[in-house]
């Protein structure tokens, strides 16, 4: 027997309302009896941190307890959670089999399946959660009274979230914290002494962008002014005696009445467009302006430059909060030499320095947009670092320098993926926010009497312990699907023949082993 996933024209990343179609092939050397087969389309925001040690807050650690010994605290967050039966199909279900199982003659089978992926996150729908509850799908067990069971959303319930759009993939950079995707495909086989065989593949994520805003014209800015040292003035001026005895010569008049000019002053700013956006694979939009404060004749120079971008991730689980740092160097240049003031200009003259320093330079591939998950979020920032030099070096004469640190503390990066038309639309029309895309909520019912029973629901009577849950009512079943839902049903897909998706890379190894610990959910 074997079993393998295909799928048809597999990008090399899938984004949201793309279509997932493919195939279940399943090779059987003789002939099994099988009681369904069931596709699944998943995806896990997944965190494991160790719990706070007893012995910490200034307490002496005793003797042969340390952290690798601490439990692990875990939770997982099913973002995403689609299922389809592919067998028994409506040809092998008219057979009215008694024992819920059918056969299937040895060699290969083809079982195809298709899923639009949705826009927001499935674990924050505490009705669909409801649903799964003590659910199966048709099927069979050994005496085809039971069939193949969904998993339990009510473990979902007990968690907090938040209704966000899903998540890019993150696997292989941390080793506490993952957000995978991935098809799942289960066989079931009637039988005391048989397993069902089971069968995954893993797939790169990356979510569409929020819709933008109109560009303003507007800039957000960083700014730092720096005042050189006073110089003292130049030794031509001064003229020694002779080893007669004889005396200096006098200043003049003209000369007495010259005053040194005031030190050097210059104003570096970085400016970026507002609202501070970056893209993907795409070049830092800045703009590095000096400003001459003084009249100063002597000429600062930039010698050297360095952007870097800083990536905080957020990791919780169950009230533990862990922040991780990552840096990248999107441009670099410690061997410069451009002249940033022009010495005959006005006070107030602005120059911009050349951008060919950074403009060439796209984020690199391993840059995951900005998310928020309800375990998992990822924020940015942008540094900058500037070193001004006085003048240039000649001979044993070392020039002043100064190194100037320019902070963007927020910013946001945004994939590239520009969202559907219908999509832009919805959010401009009030039906979704700038980061978040959240169901219009129904109209809340009056309450009349003062105890507030007119129109409100009966409260649900307490079970005793030892008795077995009722089953799920139809409420939840034929609940109407969300904004968020019907949008992903109706809107168009965002790449086509004249619309192409990017090149995305990343450091998502997305079919390669959990390092996660064993402990995880």
């Amino acid at each position: 027997m074997s079993m393998r996933i295909t799928l048809d024209n597999q990008p090399e990343f899938f984004t949201n309302l793309d279509i997932i179609s493919g195939q279940v092939i399943l090779h059987l050397n003789r002939p099994e009896q099988i009681g369904g087969i069931v596709v699944k389309l998943e995806g896990e925001s997944n965190t494991s941190l160790a719990a706070p040690s007893p012995f910490e807050n200034g307490r002496d650690n005793r003797d042969g307890y340390s952290s690798s010994n601490a439990a692990m605290i875990s939770e997982s967050h099913k973002i995403l959670y689609k299922v389809q039966q592919v067998f028994p199909d409506e040809y092998h279900s008219s057979a009215n089999n008694p024992f819920g199982s059918f056969p299937l003659q040895p060699g290969q089978h083809q079982f195809p399946f298709k899923f639009k992926v949705p826009i927001n996150n499935a674990c924050s729908d505490s009705h669909a959660m409801a649903s799964l509850a003590n659910q199966s799908l048709t099927g069979a067990g050994m005496f085809g009274s039971r069939g193949i069971r969904l998993m339990d959303g009510t473990k979902q319930l007990y968690l907090k979230h938040v209704t966000k759009t899903l998540p890019p993939s993150l696997s292989g950079v941390y080793n506490d914290a993952e957000i995978r995707y991935y098809i799942k495909v289960t066989v079931q086989r009637p039988g005391l002494l048989k397993e069902n065989w089971r069968f995954q593949l893993g797939f790169k994520f990356m979510p569409i962008e929020p819709p933008r805003s109109e560009p303003r014209g507007q800039e957000s800015f960083a700014r730092r002014p720096f005042t050189f040292a006073a110089r003292p003035p130049s030794p031509q001026g001064k003229q020694k005696g002779s080893l007669f005895g004889m005396k200096k010569k006098e200043k003049t008049d003209t000369e007495s009445l010259e005053t040194p000019p005031p030190p050097q002053s210059v104003e570096l700013s970085a400016r970026l467009p507002h609202p501070l956006v970056l893209t993907c694979n795409r070049p830092v939009p800045l703009r590095l302006i000096a400003k001459k404060l003084v009249n100063n004749p002597q000429q600062v120079y930039l010698t050297s430059f360095q952007m870097d971008l800083v990536g905080t991730t957020t990791l919780t689980a169950h009230g533990q909060v862990v922040r991780k740092s990552h840096r990248w160097i999107i441009a670099a240049n410690p061997q410069l030499e451009v002249p940033l003031i022009t010495p005959t200009a006005e006070v107030g003259t602005e120059i911009v320095v050349p951008d060919d320093i950074w403009s060439q330079k796209p984020l690199p591939n391993t840059v995951a947009p900005s998310f928020t998950a309800c375990n998992i979020n990822r924020r940015y920032e942008v540094q900058i670092l500037a070193t001004l030099q006085l003048g240039k070096k000649s001979g044993k004469t070392i020039p002043e320098s100064i190194t100037l640190p320019l902070h963007f503390s927020t910013v946001e990066v945004f994939s590239g993926i520009k969202p559907p038309r219908e999509l832009v639309e919805a959010a401009t029309n009030g039906g979704f926010s700038q980061n978040e895309l959240r169901p219009h909520l129904p109209p809340r019912q009056s309450v009349s009497g003062p105890s507030g029973s007119g129109n409100a629901p009966p409260l649900p009577q307490r079970r005793p312990s030892g008795q077995a849950p009722p089953p799920p009512s139809d409420e939840y079943e034929d609940a109407p699907p969300s904004y968020s839902e019907a949008m992903a049903e109706s809107a168009s897909m965002p790449f086509d023949q004249n619309n192409p998706r990017p090149p995305f890379s990343g450091v998502t190894a997305e079919n390669a082993p959990s390092q996660l610990p064993p402990q995880k959910n």
